[in-house]
């Protein structure tokens, strides 16, 4: 039997922990490793453990159905999740934590325009209108009348996360309504397994600047945390635990009333940064913000 409220507790935990992990991440960021050194290390451990779960758990999802369908989760891999990954580290290494996650959250939105130009069919009017509101949103966040106040390549990054996220979606839900239909948990196991191999590709093992995280501690707010902390908790509380949470709401709530609800992210992320970094948002990226989400709210709703 669903319950709600245990679905509802259970998301806003994941949102929470995912909030959290903007700041940590941030933090981890501003020792000087690149952006695709962390997506590296968060991207390949979280493999690993999602890899060792599903081994125990289900083992015949380690297998392809089929050429078509590694294809795509190669596709789901290198293009939906590692750009994603990668694009949001740059994006809130130049924003605020909360107004990268703003951007990146148009990504259902991008998610109706392809669907609706590519794929020509019928989206609902009031996405179009909840497209809109949002994009008014963005304009009060970027403060253009002040000539643009955000840094360009941050809100380009967060943009292209967007994009990559929206293509996360639509490979995603493909790959899990195909004839060989595959669950969430393995498909996200595949999805870091490829992103796994490009960065290893790209990015040896052998050359990984782990001095990176052997500096002295951070302080975030009052709490002192050495680094290595730091990179466990964006592996598995960052990454692994909230997808679990998120996987077991499904169970109880509507993806309708768990997109409404994960909302809470870049709010609560916000806070986080602000309480832990002393990030300040001013009072028209505040109001953005908020349009931005009522907009991506409407819009959701109507789409589904």
């Amino acid at each position: 039997m669903r319950t709600p409220l245990r679905g509802y507790a259970m998301y806003v935990l994941a949102a929470s922990l995912w909030a959290i992990n903007g700041t940590v991440s941030k933090t981890l960021l501003d020792t000087g490793i690149s952006s695709m050194r962390l997506s590296q290390l968060r991207v390949s451990f979280a493999w690993l453990i999602l890899f060792v779960i599903i081994l125990l758990t289900k083992p015949a999802a380690l297998k392809f159905a089929n050429k078509q369908e590694a294809r795509l989760l190669a596709l789901y891999g290198l293009l939906g999740v590692t750009m994603t990954q990668w694009l949001y580290f740059i994006a809130i290494h130049l924003l605020p934590v909360g107004v990268a996650l703003i951007i990146e959250f148009t990504a259902p939105l991008m998610v109706a325009v392809w669907v609706k130009f590519a794929w020509n069919h019928h989206v609902p009017r009031m996405t179009w209108v909840g497209l809109g509101i949002a994009l008014v949103g963005l304009i009060f966040i970027t403060e253009v009348w002040n000539g643009f106040s955000l840094n360009l390549m941050g809100v380009l990054a967060a943009a292209g996360a967007a994009a990559a996220l929206a293509l996360y979606f639509l490979a995603g839900e493909k790959a899990m309504h195909s004839e060989t239909p595959r669950d969430s948990l393995s498909l996200t196991m595949w999805g870091f397994a490829f992103a796994t191999a490009f960065w290893a590709i790209l990015q040896p093992w052998w050359s990984f600047p782990w001095n990176y995280l052997q500096g002295s501690p951070a302080q975030l707010g009052n709490f002192t945390v050495a680094l290595p902390i730091l990179a466990l908790w964006m592996v598995v509380l960052g990454t692994v635990v909230p997808f679990w949470l998120a996987l077991r709401a499904m169970g109880d709530i509507t993806a309708a009333q768990a997109s409404a609800t994960g909302m809470t992210e870049p709010v609560l992320a916000s806070l986080f940064a602000w309480l832990a970094m002393g990030e300040v948002l001013s009072t028209w990226q505040v109001v953005g913000g908020a349009v931005t989400l009522a907009g991506i709210v409407i819009g959701e709703n109507a789409k589904r």
